[in-house]
């Protein structure tokens, strides 16, 4: 992804006081232009709340007269990108911090028509936190919508766990809070928001399996001849944690079979030593010995030490597939040891394991070196 400053850049900061310059030339807009210079050094979300602030400041105190200058600039193409990103917060703070009712839905009918220029999700934040269940009802709405991009905030926006935005407690304490604006959006004809609508579905998996689980299976079983193959999308991706978590409900409605058909041979290392910065390769061959066709999740399991000498797993994706009676499936896989900004890496006793179907196999040690 872009840094920072290719996003809610100097420049882009500055156009956007042009666009608002050109639709209210009688307002100096002072401090939108002042701030563009303190934004150097900041992170995306710290430069959104600068000028979220500069803008609120800048805007006439009477929500209906910004109302009417925000809407003017939606006329201007240039009133584009990520400029939106800090517009849309300040909406949200000023329909949110007015105290009306009428003023809040208002501010969310302007959101709405914000999002398709970028997006309204993390503002979105600010109404859930005020008044759930009226936002709710509002998303409901636009899960209707004729712009994908407006179906898509209806989803994005009430994820339990949006990445980037600030969390909104009552989402985690209720996650069955959203469940009319997926059912309504579960089979929707634009991938765009279908993605959505599985992340979602991951983030309710992490909070209550079993809603997530539930959920899923309703979609399944309602699905028409013409929405199917949508419906087994969004599932198997809104799933793809539980099936790393070996979650019974989840492996089940997949269709993967049990473990008692699979013989599993491995994992076997090419080497029992890795150094930082290299790759630990492993061979693995699975065979189903029943007489039927069984659906297979294979797994493995990387056993990292942390800095306290103790050993924390984390699960990756190796393949899934369908073997017939009697077929062998053999994997040869490599899992590379280079430091990144979100790992590190302590060397010692680590461990490999596989897992197939839910059941683990084979926990085998390495020794991981430093160069």
């Amino acid at each position: 992804m872009p840094f920072a400053d290719q996003l809610i850049s100097v420049d882009c900061v500055e156009a956007l006081a042009e666009v608002l310059s050109s639709v209210a030339p009688r307002r100096q807009w002072t401090a939108t232009r002042a701030v563009a210079a303190s934004l150097p050094g900041m992170a995306l979300s710290e430069r959104a709340r600068a000028v979220r602030d500069a803008l609120i400041n800048d805007l006439p105190s009477k929500w209906s007269a910004s109302e009417k200058i925000i809407s003017r600039a939606l006329a201007d193409p240039a009133f584009t990108s990520w400029m939106i990103w800090p517009v849309t917060e300040a909406v949200a703070s000023l329909a949110t911090g007015d105290g009306s009712a009428v003023v809040f839905d208002a501010g969310l009918v302007l959101l709405a028509r914000l999002t398709p220029r970028l997006t309204g999700e993390f503002a979105l934040r600010t109404f859930l936190n005020t008044d759930l269940d009226r936002t709710l009802v509002m998303a409901q709405i636009w899960a209707q919508d004729d712009d994908a991009h407006v179906r898509r905030l209806a989803s994005e926006g009430t994820r339990p766990r949006l990445p980037w935005a600030k969390r909104v407690p009552a989402l985690l304490a209720r996650p069955a809070a959203t469940e009319a604006i997926l059912d309504a959006l579960h089979a929707d004809p634009s991938d765009y928001v279908r993605r959505s609508v599985a992340n979602h579905l991951n983030d309710l998996s992490r909070s209550d399996p079993a809603v997530a689980v539930a959920t899923a299976r309703r979609w399944t079983e309602t699905a028409t001849p013409g929405t199917a193959g949508r419906v087994v999308g969004v599932v198997r991706h809104g799933l793809r944690t539980l099936i790393k978590q070996a979650d019974p409900g989840a492996l089940a409605l997949l269709g993967y079979g049990t473990a008692d058909d699979l013989s599993v041979d491995g994992p076997h290392l090419h080497s029992d030593t890795v150094t930082v910065g290299e790759t630990l390769t492993f061979d693995v061959t699975i065979t189903n010995t029943g007489a039927e066709p069984v659906k297979t999740a294979v797994d493995y399991v990387v056993h990292y030490r942390k800095a306290n000498g103790a050993l924390a797993p984390r699960v990756y994706k190796l393949t899934t597939r369908i073997l017939a009676p009697g077929q062998k499936l053999a994997l040869t896989r490599g899992q590379k040891f280079v430091p990144l900004s979100t790992r590190r890496f302590y060397p010692g006793g680590q461990a490999l394991e596989l897992q197939v179907n839910g059941a683990r196999y084979g926990y085998v040690p390495f020794l991981l070196r430093e160069t």
